[in-house]
């Protein structure tokens, strides 16, 4: 049996570790608050954006573009998105492991990294990644969001991707972050009218007729790069907003469970002080009947 001292020594390294993760979980808990603000600010402009999309699609004609080309996936390429740090629950683990379950023992597989979590997991399985992004900002930035995109849009349009599809956490709400795969490259255009509530309804049954100026071909050239930059945005603010709740319902765990140990640690303590307090009535007992 340990020590008393050893008891009280643990008790006290139990309860620093309960005030750091106490410390984190209200950092986090104002960092989802922001994170998922963004979220829902961003969606309108993600759902408009979709429905812009399909509508000038929709009559644009036979519009060949080099976002639009799809060909024989030989060469996948999967942009996996994950938190730049640890203490966050399953949040890395989950994603990762969709991943693997998506490449399979494919060979003909490229991988982006998206945060250091992703990167450290393929290094350490042998996978040399053609690049990473690490180091994100807090609040998610569109131009972090561009810079992603366009690597993608460089190697789909020069054919050294075939496919490229987007791995990231979605979030549903604080304690459930869903894996969630989307295909970037080659652009799928919405249907017309495939928007949400009463704005997708009220859009569904529209044949708008559009006149382009200079062309079909130079809007879409405009507006299919910004779709990838806003798909890309989305899924890091959706990965942030699930990050920081993973993190919030973690630490609140782990300080509840450091809580419960520091109980039954004490109630060693007692039982140990009790134990010592009775031993040494025992030998003032035994000694009294001695003297007798």
């Amino acid at each position: 049996m340990p020590a008393l001292r050893d008891l009280r020594r643990r008790v006290k390294s139990v309860k620093s570790t309960q005030k750091i993760c106490k410390a984190m979980k209200a950092v986090a808990t104002a960092k989802m608050s922001r994170a998922q603000a963004a979220v829902t600010a961003a969606r309108p402009y993600a759902r408009q954006m979709q429905e812009v999309l399909g509508r000038v699609s929709s009559v644009a004609g036979n519009v060949k573009h080099p976002l639009l080309a799809v060909r024989e996936p030989k060469k996948a390429c999967y942009v996996v998105v994950t938190s730049d740090r640890g203490l966050c629950g399953g949040f890395n683990s989950q994603i990762l492991r969709k991943a693997l379950n998506e490449i399979g023992d494919r060979s003909d597989v490229s991988v982006v990294p998206v945060g250091r979590k992703a990167r450290q997991f393929f290094r350490f399985r042998g996978w040399d990644a053609d690049t990473d992004f690490v180091g994100l900002s807090e609040n998610v930035k569109l131009e972090e969001a561009r810079q992603i995109a366009q690597y993608v849009i460089k190697n789909y349009s020069e054919e050294q991707y075939d496919v490229v599809y987007l791995l990231y956490n979605k979030f549903v709400n604080v304690l459930v972050q869903e894996p969630t795969k989307i295909q970037l490259l080659p652009v799928e255009p919405p249907e017309a009218g495939e928007g949400e509530g009463k704005e997708g309804k009220k859009t569904a049954g529209m044949k708008t007729q559009y006149i382009f100026e200079p062309s079909a071909e130079d809007v879409l050239s405009d507006l299919l790069p910004r779709y990838v930059e806003m798909l890309v945005f989305y899924a890091l603010l959706e990965s942030k907003a699930s990050e920081h709740s993973a993190r919030m319902t973690a630490m609140d765990s782990a300080s509840k469970n450091a809580g419960e140990m520091i109980d039954k640690l004490t109630l060693q303590i007692n039982r140990l002080r009790q134990e010592g307090i009775t031993k040494e009535l025992l030998d003032i007992v035994g000694g009294a009947a001695a003297l007798e």
